[in-house]
């Protein structure tokens, strides 16, 4: 098999892949975390044991949904960190945008933090701790990178990133997991309220000397 033929073999098991991706995503918007491979595989119009080969099992299948998903959130994040605006109204926009995402697909949200609440009728074997840590860790492990690059926080600047990364990720997850579920305040009111809590350290520390800034 020459070269042009394998690149085009691997562009169809790439797009093939999407395809089953995006089927799995309309099933998990629908049904959220009792999204079952057996519907994924009949909205995708294929049989289980395709859809097996090639994610492997649910577990696959998941890490496969976190991976585009989280993806598409750093982005998001990312970009709210450059917008062109003052330091407050940026960590603003960053909450702002975390939250955003988890209120529009709600659904999406709980397949891959809660997939245990699938109950009985979820497929087994799945493991939700085994899989969404290391989600949450990918995204403290992101912001602590963007923290070490912009704030000058003394010696200690790289350890002390990585504390305030993992820190503002778990805040996030647990903070918008409760309003997410109860609704006590407007989403605006909870965004405020968080980066009150952040803001007297965030504001007190210099731009890194030939960092992007924040």
């Amino acid at each position: 098999m020459d070269t042009t033929q394998r690149t085009e073999q691997q562009r169809a098991a790439d797009r093939r892949r999407r395809e089953l991706l995006e089927a799995a995503d309309r099933v998990v918007l629908r049904d959220g975390p009792q999204a079952s491979m057996n519907a994924i595989a009949a909205e995708a119009g294929i049989t289980k044991p395709i859809l097996y080969r090639h994610f492997g099992d649910k577990s696959g299948l998941y890490a496969a949904l976190a991976k585009r998903h989280t993806d598409a959130l750093l982005n998001s994040l990312r970009a709210a960190l450059d917008a062109p605006a003052d330091r407050r109204d940026r960590v603003e926009a960053t909450l702002d945008t975390y939250l955003a995402a988890i209120e529009a697909r709600p659904q999406v949200y709980r397949f891959l933090m809660h997939p245990a609440d699938g109950g009985p009728s979820a497929d087994q074997g799945f493991d939700v701790g085994k899989h969404s840590a290391p989600l949450l860790r990918r995204m403290g492990e992101e912001l602590a990178q963007v923290i070490e690059d912009r704030l000058d926080l003394g010696p200690e600047s790289q350890r002390l990133a990585r504390v305030w990364g993992h820190g503002i990720v778990g805040m996030m997850h647990a903070a918008g997991d409760w309003w997410l579920g109860e609704r006590p305040c407007s989403r605006a009111e909870l965004v405020r309220s968080l980066a009150d809590l952040l803001w007297g350290r965030l504001a007190a520390a210099g731009d890194r000397i030939g960092g992007p800034g924040f």
